[in-house]
């Protein structure tokens, strides 16, 4: 079982002057919200648009890993530390009952705090005072015991009392609970998610359950470094060395998002205080958790959506929803750094689907439940295909004049036994496919595929491609290809799925890590240096040579960016003797 272990601090500088303005301008916003975290994934935005999403009756699960076993028993030091006052006043169950005088866990405090914390005189001797507030301030939080969890509700089917599950712990091998944890997001549509792993630098592979099909899977953004350490409130972007990447052992796309996670959490050993998380995806994992629970709460306050929502295969909605809405970082890319997987590898391999912007998400939740005849710029739908193959759903958006892409993403479950062991059902399983043709005015009975997601392996399909000159008008369809064998052996004629689609003017966020080339953290001379190298004598940089190793180039960094370099160049500012790094 993978748990957070105190990380070795590094000796990292910043040695560009705009980095270390942009850290200390936003400083002085620091001092008054925390986690500042929350800010740079645009949820104290929304807050100030929508005052009344703060989870207000929705229950949220959190399994969480005693610290001491004997003998195999929990011994129930797995609580949050609720005199805190971050937790005064919150609804805060544990299901599970105590058998044992166990103790307080700081993992899980930090989780609690981050998803339901609220302390309006908070305050550290570097910020001074501010108000403390987590994403879902007034969410139920019912927090499980991990195995008794299993056993009662994987094991032995109880239900459980809650919309969202959030699980920040996982092994590195799928096994017979995490087939079970799956089938509870296929049997229930509960939106379940997890953490991926914490990267290279503890030699985390990729964990399940977030590995699994059904399961929305979490990585971590870095927090940028500062002269005074990690920041809290400028962050860089995801790094291998400290989020596990894909593709699983089985070639799928993995993980699903990512957040960031260096937080100000609770102190679990006194009623007061806080302190810094660092980068580990256990607490990037509530950041999506509790951002799930809040488009769960618009929608089932709107009759229509909330009867979408809760229809079978409805988690499914909320999940496309926050991936179609996800910002798409530096160097983000599908699949491996040849193009040529783009159309069988649906996400990228450190970023997934990108980083997760609940703003964005939530406009694409009210954007509606779309139709066939619709032509809205964006909107989802949650239906069910034929598996016999023969049939098509349509989707018909129009672009804007300032759209320059179109992102959709379909997402359908995987099938498992109902009992122990839960073994998968392959013969039950579809495999969809997503495409997005353009109408030409002058041609409308003959529509162009101008891109389309297949992958054979993932239960998730996932497009982002530019529009076309001239054209305004476009089709999303939805296909299933035949199913092996006969579907209704297999008992499932028909296949639920979400789609979410929109149209965006640009494909990635704005940002000036397109600077950072060696990936180590940090915006300085190597990279620039690096740049030379890359547009002057990219033949020279194998990863193995001197040069190499000097600009902390990796065979595989080398490899993306020589790969990808004539696309990417335009976004990197390196070139220019100005010391701003501008974000474009």
């Amino acid at each position: 079982m993978s748990n957070p272990a105190k990380q070795d601090a590094r000796p990292y500088r910043v040695l560009c002057a705009a980095m270390t303005l942009i850290a200390l301008a936003s400083f002085a916003s620091a001092q008054s919200r925390q986690p500042a975290a929350l800010e740079h994934i645009g949820l104290y935005d929304l807050r100030e648009a929508s005052p009344e999403l703060t989870g207000k009756d929705i229950t949220i699960a959190a399994v969480c890993r005693s610290l001491t076993y004997i003998a195999g028993h929990p011994q129930d030091d797995y609580r949050l530390n609720t005199a805190h006052a971050c937790f005064t006043g919150s609804e805060i169950l544990f299901p599970d009952q105590f058998t044992i005088t166990g103790g307080i866990s700081d993992h899980a405090t930090a989780i609690g705090g981050i998803l339901i914390g609220h302390d309006e005189n908070a305050s550290t001797p570097d910020l001074g005072p501010f108000l403390y507030e987590g994403v879902t301030p007034q969410a139920n939080l019912h927090v499980h015991e991990f195995w008794r969890f299993i056993r009662n509700h994987v094991l032995y089917n109880q239900s459980i009392e809650a919309s969202v599950l959030t699980m920040s712990v996982g092994i590195p091998y799928e096994d017979w609970w995490t087939r079970g944890i799956q089938r509870i997001a296929e049997r229930d549509s509960i939106i379940i998610v997890a953490g991926i792993g914490n990267g290279s630098d503890v030699s985390d592979p990729l964990l399940f359950p977030a590995a699994g099909a059904n399961i929305i899977a979490v990585g971590v953004v870095d927090a940028a470094i500062s002269p005074d350490g990690q920041s809290l409130d400028v962050f860089s972007l995801p790094y291998a060395a400290h989020s596990s990447t894909g593709p699983t052992m089985d070639r799928r796309c993995k993980p699903d998002l990512v957040a960031p996670s260096n937080c100000l959490i609770p102190n679990a050993d006194s009623d007061n205080g806080y302190h810094p998380a660092g980068n580990w995806t256990s607490f990037s994992t509530p950041i999506v958790s509790g951002s799930a629970a809040l488009l769960l709460q618009k929608a089932l306050a709107d009759p229509v959506m909330a009867e979408t929502i809760q229809a079978d295969g409805g988690n499914n909605v909320i999940r496309a929803i926050l991936m179609n809405s996800a910002a798409k970082l530096p160097f983000w890319h599908k699949g491996g750094p040849d193009p040529s997987d783009d159309h069988e590898s649906p996400l990228d391999y450190l970023q997934g689907a990108g980083m997760i912007d609940v703003r964005s998400a939530l406009d694409q939740l009210m954007a509606g439940p779309g139709d066939e005849a619709g032509k809205k710029s964006a909107g989802w739908d949650s239906f069910s295909i034929e598996r016999s193959g023969l049939f098509e759903m349509y989707y018909d958006l129009t672009v804007g004049p300032e759209d320059r892409f179109i992102e959709a993403t379909l997402v359908w479950n995987r099938h498992f036994q109902d009992a122990y062991p839960f073994d998968a059902i392959p013969n039950a399983d579809s495999n969809l496919r997503l495409e997005v043709r353009a109408i030409d005015p002058d041609d409308p009975d003959n529509p162009i595929v101008i891109d389309y997601s297949d992958s054979t392996r993932d239960n998730v399909e996932h497009i982002h491609c530019p529009v076309m000159d001239g054209i305004q008008t476009y089709q999303i369809v939805v296909s299933c290809n035949p199913a092996t064998g006969d579907p209704l052996q297999a008992g499932r004629e028909n296949e639920p799925f979400a789609l979410a689609w929109r149209t965006t003017p640009r494909l990635y966020a704005q940002s000036s890590w397109w600077n950072d080339l060696n990936a180590d953290g940090t915006i300085d001379d190597l990279d620039r240096l690096a740049y030379s190298a890359f547009e002057k004598f990219a033949g020279l940089l194998d990863g193995k040579n001197w040069t190499s190793k000097m600009l902390k180039l990796s065979p595989e960094r080398i490899e993306l960016i020589k790969t990808n370099w004539s696309r990417w160049k335009p976004f990197i500012t390196l070139d220019s003797d100005n010391t701003e790094l501008a974000a474009r």
